[in-house]
C-alpha cells in the first residue's frame, strides 16, 4: 500500500480513536480491556483492514510508555497515533544480525547529548521515515547487555544516507542506514541510559502480540470455502 494510503487510513482510525486500541485512556487509546482489545483486533483483522503502523503506535509507543519521561510521552504519542511522522526499528547490524547484544553502533557523550557513527542494516521503511528508534552501545561496560541504550533519532538531520536493498522479486522495502556523527540530545534518550537492552525485550514481547492474526486467516478461510463450494474434482468435493 502506498505510504499515502497508509498515512490516510491510520488518521481515519485514530479520528474514531481506533489506532491504538492497547493504549490508557489518560494517553489518547479506549482504555479497553484484554478482551476488548482481543475482540477489536480478531473483528479488524477479519474485514481485512490494514493494520496502524505498528513500528510507532505498537512497538516505539510500548518503550515510551512504559519507560518514558513525562515530556516524551507528551511529545511523541499524539504523533504516532495520527502517524504525523514516519518511524522505523534500527537494531539489526552487518555483523549483529538479530543478535542485538553484538551490534556496535556506538554513541560517546558529547555537551548535552550522543553523536553516533556506524551503520544499521534490513531496515524496514527506512526511505518513508522521519524518525528511527535504535539500540546504540553508550559505553564500554564489559557486560555487553549493559551498555545499550534506546534513542530516538531524527533523520531529517545531515549525517544520514539511507540506501536501499532490492529483493530478489525487486522491491523495495528494507534499506542501510548510515550514521556519520548523528546527534541525538539527552531528551530523546529513552529512560535510562545502559538500560536498552530491557527496553528491546519488553519491545519485542509487545511487537510479537497478535503475530498469529487469527482474524485475517478466518477471513481467508472463509474465502476459500465460497470459493471452492460445490465445485468437484473426480467427483469429489474441492
Amino acid at each position: 500500500m502506498p505510504k499515502a494510503m497508509v498515512v490516510d487510513w491510520q488518521r481515519i482510525l485514530n479520528g474514531q480513536g481506533w489506532a491504538t486500541p492497547r493504549w490508557p485512556r489518560e494517553w489518547g487509546g479506549p482504555g479497553w480491556s484484554a478482551n476488548q482489545i482481543y475482540i477489536f483486533t480478531e473483528e479488524y483483522q477479519r474485514a481485512c483492514a490494514p493494520d496502524p503502523m505498528a513500528f510507532g503506535v505498537v512497538m516505539a509507543a510500548s518503550v515510551i510508555l512504559r519507560f518514558g519521561s513525562g515530556a516524551q510521552k507528551r511529545r511523541f504519542l499524539p504523533r504516532f497515533a495520527n502517524l504525523d511522522g514516519w518511524w522505523f526499528q534500527g537494531f539489526s547490524e552487518p555483523d549483529a544480525g538479530a543478535d542485538l547484544v553484538s551490534l556496535s553502533t556506538r554513541a560517546t557523550r558529547d555537551g548535552d547529548g550522543w553523536p553516533i557513527n556506524d551503520q544499521k542494516t534490513w531496515t524496514s521503511c527506512a526511505h518513508y521515515a522521519d524518525w528511527m528508534f535504535a539500540l546504540v552501545r553508550t559505553s564500554r561496560e564489559e557486560r555487553k547487555h549493559a551498555s545499550i541504550s534506546f534513542m530516538l533519532i531524527d533523520m531529517k538531520q545531515s549525517g544520514v544516507v539511507v540506501r536501499p536493498i532490492i529483493r530478489i522479486d525487486g522491491a523495495h522495502e528494507v534499506n542501510e542506514v548510515f550514521l556519520d556523527d548523528v546527534y541525538v540530545p539527552d531528551e530523546n534518550v529513552v529512560g535510562t541510559v545502559g538500560k536498552g537492552w530491557s527496553y528491546a525485550k519488553f519491545l519485542l514481547g509487545n511487537e510479537r502480540f497478535g503475530m498469529a492474526r487469527i482474524g485475517l486467516h478466518q477471513a481467508h478461510l472463509a474465502e476459500v470455502r465460497r470459493l471452492t463450494q460445490g465445485r468437484l474434482r473426480n467427483g469429489r468435493p474441492l
